[in-house]
């Protein structure tokens, strides 16, 4: 008799994204080893863990939305500025206690130690896929194990990886750690939304249409963390209670709350700014 595996291995394909991480998260709960975090508290339940590969076969089949992603529809949006637009890189200051990088900053300004320039890992990608779309090399790091090995949030996110199939972009997105309930659908969201705005540069550079295709989702440990159990098995009882349909929105049934929070985030911005050249003197 073969052993059980002690991280289980789960594979899913799903259509759209709102329907790939509902049972990726369903799979881990069902699936998942329990295990310890180092974020518990003093009787939080064991949580629970898989290694997942989700293969979403088109990134921008509707709907694209699940209801039950966490936050609301502002929130979303202000975490794809973040990584797509980089609107909170200025946010970056280790020294006074502030973040430490966002992924933006790490795609689009990578610092090496003896490099006299960053790296924008971006325009890389695009090159490489200009000169030869099925190649194997085009990538982008995020981790640098100069500066995040020991500090107190490395980066869950480890690279990106990009390839042209029949003029249709795939995207692989690769975390190491992944909070399947609380974070991965917001993740899964902006990593597509960079698929297209890749997919965008790369057909003006070869002067033809490049779109969005399939997007995996690769991760070592994606878990579901024992000290919201409870609220988990509510999200699992709407599944019983409600259909598909209900479950999820298509990206024209919140646009208008997209177009919202689209101005209230640069109004945010603004003010931001205006406080940051005020102390600046300028």
């Amino acid at each position: 008799m073969s052993k059980e595996l002690d991280l289980p291995a789960i594979k899913i394909e799903a259509e759209n994204l709102a329907e790939g991480w509902e049972r990726a998260v369903v799979a881990c709960w069902e699936q998942g080893a329990r295990i310890p975090t180092q974020y518990d508290k003093e009787g939080d339940p064991a949580s629970r863990d898989v290694s997942l590969l989700l293969a979403v076969r088109d990134a921008f089949a509707e709907p694209r939305i699940h209801r039950a992603m966490p936050g609301g529809i502002y929130d979303l949006e202000v975490y794809r500025q973040e990584v797509v637009d980089g609107i909170h890189d200025h946010w970056i200051d280790p020294a006074a206690g502030k973040w430490q990088y966002t992924y933006h900053e790490r795609m689009a300004s990578y610092d090496v130690p003896g490099i006299d320039r960053p790296i924008n890992q971006i325009d890389y990608v695009v090159a490489a896929l200009a000169e030869a779309p099925h190649t194997r090399r085009a990538q982008v790091s995020i981790w640098k194990a100069w500066e995040d090995a020991g500090i107190e949030d490395p980066a869950c996110l480890q690279r990106l990886w990009f390839r042209v199939f029949d003029d249709r972009l795939l995207l692989s997105a690769h975390m190491r750690s992944n909070d399947a309930f609380k974070a991965a659908f917001m993740n899964m969201y902006a990593f597509t939304a960079l698929q297209r705005v890749v997919a965008e540069m790369l057909s003006e550079r070869l002067g033809r249409q490049i779109t969005p295709g399939q997007y995996n989702h690769c991760v070592d440990s994606f878990h579901i963390y024992g000290s919201y159990f409870d609220e988990f098995e509510g999200f699992l009882k709407s599944l019983e209670s409600r259909t598909f349909e209900q479950r999820v929105y298509t990206t024209d049934m919140v646009q208008v709350l997209i177009d919202e929070a689209r101005e209230k985030i640069a109004e945010a911005l603004a003010k931001d700014e205006a406080v940051h050249t005020d102390a600046r003197g300028d």
